[in-house]
C-alpha cells in the first residue's frame, strides 16, 4: 500500500480518538494519552539501547506515571500545586536504584532516564492544561487543544504533500534529508489559514491570537521533528517504531508535539 494512504488512514484513526475524547471528558482524553506516554516511553527505551544506554526501565516507567499523574492532577485542580515539590526525589531515588543494578554507565542511565520523562512525559501530560477550566465541557472547554491539533496536523499534512512535490532547498540536510524549505512554506501557510478558519468557531482567541498560536505550534513544532531526526541519526535507525503504518513509531508521529506543547501552554496560559 501506497505510504501516503497508509499514513492517510492512520492519521485519520488518531484524529477520531483524539478529537473523541477531548469532547467527552478530560480525564479520557489525560488517560489516553497516559498510555502514549507509556508507549513512547517503551520506544525511547529501545532508542537508548542502540545508544548503550539502558536506564532502568520499571523505575522509569513508575516514575513517569507519577508524574504524568501528578502534573495533570495539579492542571486540572485535582491536587494543590505543592504537591509538585514531590519532584525533588526523582533523581536521588534513580541514582539509588543504579547503586543496585550493576550496569555499566550508571550516570549517564540516569541522565538518558530523566531526559525521556522531561521530553516526552511532562510534554503530554501539559496537554491536559489546555482546556479551559472556564467554559462548559465539550466543544469550547478543548477548543485550545482542538485548535493545537488541528493547526499542527494541517501544517504536518501541507507541509509533507509540498515538501514531497516541490521540495528542493534542504532545511537541515545532516538532520533531516527529507525537509525542505518548501514544505515548510507550504506547510506554514496551511497552518496560519486553518488558524484564522478556526477563530470563528474556537472564540476563547481572537483570529490574531490564533495565528500567534500558530506560528509557535510550527516553529517549535518543526524543531520538534528535527530533535527526534537527530537522535534517529544518532542511533542509526529510519523510524523509532512500527506501531503507526505509514508513520513509524508514537515518537514519530507526536515529535513535534514534545516540543511546541510546553511553548503553547505557556503562550494559552498568558493569553487567558
Amino acid at each position: 500500500m501506497n505510504n501516503f494512504i497508509k499514513r492517510t488512514i492512520t492519521g485519520a484513526f488518531f484524529v477520531i480518538f483524539i478529537i473523541g475524547s477531548v469532547l467527552l471528558n478530560p480525564w479520557v482524553f489525560a488517560s489516553l494519552f497516559l498510555l502514549v506516554s507509556v508507549a513512547g516511553m517503551f520506544e525511547y527505551f529501545r532508542v537508548m539501547a542502540r545508544l548503550d544506554l539502558y536506564p532502568a526501565r520499571m523505575t522509569s516507567l513508575l516514575v513517569s506515571v507519577v508524574v504524568y499523574a501528578g502534573v495533570v492532577s495539579v492542571l486540572t485542580g485535582l491536587l494543590s500545586p505543592d504537591y509538585l515539590k514531590a519532584g525533588i526525589v526523582i533523581v536521588p531515588l534513580l541514582l539509588i536504584v543504579e547503586l543496585f543494578r550493576n550496569k555499566g554507565n550508571p550516570f549517564r542511565n540516569v541522565a538518558a532516564a530523566m531526559l525521556g520523562i522531561v521530553w516526552i512525559v511532562f510534554p503530554l501530560a501539559l496537554l491536559s492544561g489546555f482546556f479551559n477550566p472556564a467554559a462548559d465541557r465539550g466543544w469550547i472547554h478543548g477548543g485550545a487543544l482542538l485548535g493545537f491539533f488541528l493547526i499542527l496536523w494541517i501544517y504536518d499534512s501541507g507541509a509533507y504533500i509540498v515538501g514531497s512535490i516541490a521540495g528542493k532547498r534542504k532545511m537541515l540536510e545532516r538532520i533531516s534529508p527529507g525537509k525542505s524549505w518548501e514544505g515548510f512554506a507550504g506547510g506554514t501557510a496551511a497552518g496560519l489559514l486553518t488558524a484564522y478558519m478556526i477563530s470563528a468557531s474556537f472564540l476563547e482567541f481572537s483570529s490574531l491570537e490564533w495565528m500567534l498560536i500558530a506560528i509557535v505550534i510550527i516553529i517549535f513544532g518543526t524543531l520538534g521533528d528535527l530533535i527526534e531526526s537527530m537522535l534517529k541519526r544518532s542511533a542509526g535507525i529510519k523510524d523509532s517504531g512500527s506501531l503507526l503504518p505509514g508513520h513509524g513509531g508514537i515518537l514519530d508521529r507526536f515529535d513535534a508535539v514534545l516540543v511546541a506543547a510546553p511553548f503553547v501552554y505557556l503562550i494559552i496560559t498568558f493569553l487567558r
